[in-house]
């Protein structure tokens, strides 16, 4: 059972998308009512939802790893990037998608800065089974360090579905500390659709950890450019 107030997550996510128009809005800053003035961006703003930990220890504790698909797009604009055969290929050239065959990695001749270039380029990977084999002796441990090894593509599965799965997917990974964060959605989505996504990756966490809630010690939402709205202290 979720311990997020809606009443509250609504007006936070209401306040955030004002912002995010060009409106101002008020808010409370140590006890004290505070207008901030809005602005438009250019671009599309990301929705994040941050999580503080409590009463863990990341040396101590079991850390947890999970994956969870929500129902509306977080990541719609997300850039990845096939490492496949010509079989593969043929299926990202006709969706458009950007490709690395066996010899264009082998051309990285496993140089660390290359590899690292290779993982900033694009949002997250995706490869078949007989290419994710060779990956670490094409590429060495690069995209693992960078959190960034490839999706598997099944033999006989849709890329382009696979691809819209990846975008939808969040993860939540424990690691030395006790801060963590994920999109859940961006400013052009309805408060709803961004009330459902955060509820439903704020209550996937929970699960995740020891003592649950006692786990929590506060949720943050905000978007790229804007202030944060604490919704559960």
């Amino acid at each position: 059972m979720s311990k997020v107030s809606g009443e509250l997550l609504i007006k936070s996510i209401e306040q955030m998308l004002a912002f995010s128009s060009g409106e101002d809005i008020e808010i409370s800053r140590k006890g004290e009512a505070v207008t901030l003035k809005g602005k438009k961006r250019k671009f599309t703003e990301t929705v994040e939802l941050q999580i503080g930990l409590k009463n863990y220890d990341p040396s101590k504790d079991k850390r947890f790893n999970g994956s969870y698909r929500l129902p509306t797009c977080p990541r719609p604009k997300m850039q990845l990037c096939l490492l496949g055969s010509e079989a593969d290929i043929e299926q990202a050239k006709e969706i458009g998608m950007p490709f690395k065959s066996v010899a264009d990695l082998k051309k990285l001749n496993r140089n660390k800065k290359l590899v690292k270039a290779l993982a900033g380029e694009y949002d997250g990977f995706v490869a078949s089974q007989s290419m994710i084999r060779q990956i670490p002796r094409l590429l060495g441990p690069g995209l693992s360090r960078a959190g960034k090894f490839p999706t598997l593509l099944s033999k006989g599965a849709n890329l382009k579905e696979l691809c819209e799965g990846v975008k939808c997917t969040i993860k939540f990974q424990m690691k030395k500390v006790l801060c963590l964060n994920t999109a859940v959605g961006t400013i052009d989505m309805s408060v709803e659709e961004l009330r459902t996504n955060i509820m439903l990756a704020t209550n996937f966490l929970v699960s995740l950890l020891k003592k649950q809630w006692q786990n929590v010690k506060g949720l943050y939402i905000k978007s790229t450019m804007g202030p944060s709205f604490q919704i559960y202290f």
